[in-house]
């Protein structure tokens, strides 16, 4: 297949990439590279790409989603087979912020990539959302039947626009699409403005680390690996009309067009001190603890009912977070020099 990768030089993008790359998929990268965070990890990431045996399949382009001519001339040109949308304005606490970059990135980006896709034929479209859409819900495990009305952060709004965007564009034109609820990724070559990498980083320099809601959040972390598997299983796996979908009882999860949205996570809650504590372990070296209270834009608790994805891909995620906790500090410690 000819696939575009978009924020390739991403986290989850540049891992996408490569297991695509992998199997013999071509790939068009693309990300605009901006500086919402470090960019010589995005340029590593992409050296990482470029590194493989079969990276002569691979082509970066360097464009923001949110260019809509040259978007347009993108698909045009190269008139994929499919398409794994990641790039986003990434971040609950930033579209705080900065919230024009949200609508910007996520609305206006997404757009242009349903048009891309509507015009030129492509037979899946797999987005990102989030499962920041759950918001105000308190229904554990939150599963893809709740209700999602109510967000908390204008980010969790954007992804549960691109939801109705993409339904939209399944019900009229007939494109198949799927969203993919990400919970709380982590892992080697991960995100700076993250958990994991921000406590990582404090507690080497023997720094405090600031622990929200005092430590009582819960996330379903989900190792990066397990991720890409729930991905790819999903790209191969094109969105169809559920027959027995009834306007007269309308299941949120599901549609008469070809539109899906899946739950991709750990489906195991870990308290966020046992996280903390995991990491210290790895580390060699406990952290200065600043409780804080809950900041705006968060919930306490994510918790993925990740049976529908089970059923239809036979995704399994199978990382703990000893494993993964560890094989991210290995790789930190690596990168860094530390």
């Amino acid at each position: 297949m000819k696939v575009l990768v978009t924020g390739a030089a991403g986290f989850i993008g540049s891992h996408v990439s490569m297991v695509l790359l992998e199997r013999g998929d071509e790939v068009v990268g693309l990300d605009n590279l901006n500086d919402y965070y470090d960019v010589s990890l995005k340029e590593a990431r992409l050296a990482r790409v470029k590194a493989l045996p079969t990276s002569d399949k691979f082509t970066f382009v360097k464009m923001a989603v949110e260019d809509r001519e040259g978007m347009e001339a993108l698909f045009a040109e190269h008139k994929f087979d499919k398409v794994v949308h990641l790039a986003a304005q990434a971040g609950v606490r930033y579209s705080l912020e900065n919230p024009h970059a949200y609508i910007d990135a996520n609305i206006v980006g997404f757009m242009n990539v349903l048009e891309g896709c509507r015009h030129n034929k492509v037979k899946h479209l797999v987005y990102a959302s989030s499962s920041s859409v759950y918001g105000a819900n308190e229904s554990m495990p939150f599963a893809v039947e709740d209700n999602v009305d109510h967000p908390v952060s204008l980010y969790a709004a954007s992804k549960k626009a691109n939801e109705l965007m993409a339904h939209t564009y399944s019900h009229l034109y007939g494109l198949p699409t799927t969203g993919l609820r990400f919970f709380t990724v982590y892992g080697p070559w991960g995100r700076p403005d993250m958990a994991l990498f921000l406590f990582t980083k404090a507690i080497l320099e023997d720094k405090p680390i600031k622990v929200f809601n005092f430590g009582n959040h819960r996330r379903d972390f989900t190792y990066i690996d397990d991720i890409v598997e729930g991905i790819i299983a999903t790209l191969d796996n094109t969105a169809e009309p559920n027959p027995e979908w009834t306007g007269k009882a309308p299941s949120p999860g599901s549609s008469k067009a070809p539109w899906k949205v899946y739950n991709i996570g750990a489906q195991t809650p870990v308290h966020l001190l046992t996280y903390i504590e995991t990491l210290e372990k790895a580390l060699g070296k406990e952290a200065e603890k600043e409780l804080l209270p809950l900041q705006q834009g968060d919930v306490p608790d994510t918790y993925a009912d990740v049976e529908a994805l089970v059923k239809d891909t036979g995704y399994r995620p199978s990382t703990n977070i000893e494993t993964g906790i560890g094989k991210f500090v290995e790789w930190y410690r690596d990168f860094y020099n530390v």
